[in-house]
């Protein structure tokens, strides 16, 4: 395992990173302040490849484990496709938050409008609770219809009832997304009825499955609940992996003519929570058989296992005007990745800040991320942290730190012009 430490201008090309981090460390050796770069080169034995790998039919999909979030396959999975009825995982979500923050009860009653009974009840032909118009439901029960049998009602009635109309409630859940890491996600509407708005990718379900998983136990329960009765009418979970693995927990199951049959799947073996995420497919069979094998394929080939420590040094960032040239990099909790058991995994840990990081830098503050890769894909990231404060340097130190900038900088604008 290579292990490689670099800096990272934000808004950058690639290849223009690259270039400037290379003359930076070459201009900052002559000047004798130090490297933008640091490297340090080592071979470990990692875990072990399976011959092949997994086969998947899937035009996208994704393959984590839910603690370390490991990517163990993935294809395509950063392409933007109709999420249909998966996007209910943001409506919820944004309900449970609510909840959890005292903003709303389990209890509080919202009322069924007609816009919702039409668009998403009965008279639609869609997944539906069947909640009768100009009723009141409680949100506990709102939420076990939009989760269940994938009620579209009860998805615009928590819209409707939060947000005073669908549009903004939809407008609430791109924000919302921001705020989660997904960056390329969209809504329109706050239960993947058809909408060109309408977007994710099977990276970002996965981020936010996860995050459903571990934010909000009490609420995931409802997840693995295999039927729900409404209005006396009785429907299954739509979820067809809670009837055929082992482990199967969650989480929901999506379809329009736009995105095809998806699904977003968890479920945990031998204290192993695998996610699951795949889309596009062309019958419901097939999203099934497709998710069910991969999730027995992520199970019987990997494992856990500890790259550094809790407070392990991971890597050294550049402190500009401080103290000391470099800061010491760690994680407060060990950080682990999925290897393959069967074979040599080659994985590359990467540390990258936005740096020099100047000085005072205090213990505990974030620097930057390590990013660990499994061949020409992510297998996972998680920040790093400072692991000692660095003060204000001399007078002397920060002017030769800020002449090794000023020519740095000249090099760099070279470089841009080419």
């Amino acid at each position: 395992m290579a292990f490689e430490i670099s800096t990272s201008r934000k808004g950058q090309s690639a290849p223009a990173r690259f270039w400037r981090a290379l003359i930076a460390a070459v201009v900052a050796t002559a000047v004798g302040c130090g490297g933008m770069a640091y490297a340090a080169n080592q071979s470990v034995q990692g875990a072990k490849k399976e011959e092949g790998g997994f086969d998947g039919d899937a035009p996208t999909a994704i393959l984590i484990e839910a603690t370390s979030g490991s990517v163990l396959f993935e294809k395509n999975a950063d392409e933007l496709r109709a999420p249909s009825s998966m996007m209910k995982l943001m409506t919820v979500e944004t309900i449970f938050r609510a909840i959890k923050q005292g903003d709303l009860k389990p209890t509080d009653e919202y009322h069924v409008s007609e816009n919702a009974w039409r668009k998403g009840g009965a008279p639609s032909g869609t997944s539906t609770m069947f909640a009768a118009i100009h009723s009141k439901i409680a949100i506990d029960d709102l939420l076990h219809g939009a989760i269940i049998p994938s009620g579209n009602d009860a998805c615009i009635v928590l819209a409707e009832g939060m947000a005073g109309s669908e549009r903004a409630f939809a407008d609430m859940l791109t924000k919302r997304a921001r705020e989660l890491g997904m960056a390329k996600s969209t809504f329109a509407n706050s239960n993947g009825l058809p909408d060109p708005g309408n977007k994710m990718t099977v990276r970002e379900l996965s981020i936010l499955a996860r995050y459903v998983i571990q934010t909000y136990p009490e609420f995931y329960k409802l997840f693995g609940e295999k039927e729900f009765t409404w209005n006396k009418i009785r429907q299954q979970n739509r979820n067809p992996l809670l009837n055929s693995l082992e482990g199967a927990d969650g989480l929901k199951t999506g379809y329009t003519k736009e995105g095809g049959y998806g699904m977003v799947g968890s479920a945990v073996q031998n204290g192993m929570r695998l996610i699951v995420v795949v889309n596009g497919l062309e019958d419901p069979d097939d999203r099934a058989t497709e998710a069910k094998k991969m999730l027995e394929w992520g199970y019987r080939n990997f494992e856990s296992r500890p790259l550094f420590a809790a407070q392990q040094p991971i890597g050294y960032a550049k402190v500009f005007g401080g103290d000391s040239r470099s800061v010491k990099l760690v994680s407060p909790k060990t950080v682990e990745v999925m290897v393959q058991k069967n074979g040599t995994d080659k994985l590359i840990a990467r540390v990258v800040y936005n740096g020099p990081v100047r000085a005072p830098v205090e213990a505990g503050q974030q620097i930057g991320v390590v990013r660990v890769w499994r061949g020409a894909n992510i297998a996972m990231e998680t920040p790093v942290y400072a692991a000692e404060s660095v003060g204000v340097g001399s007078t002397m130190r920060r002017a030769i730190d800020g002449a090794s900038e000023l020519v740095i900088g000249m090099f760099r604008l070279g470089v841009e012009k080419l």
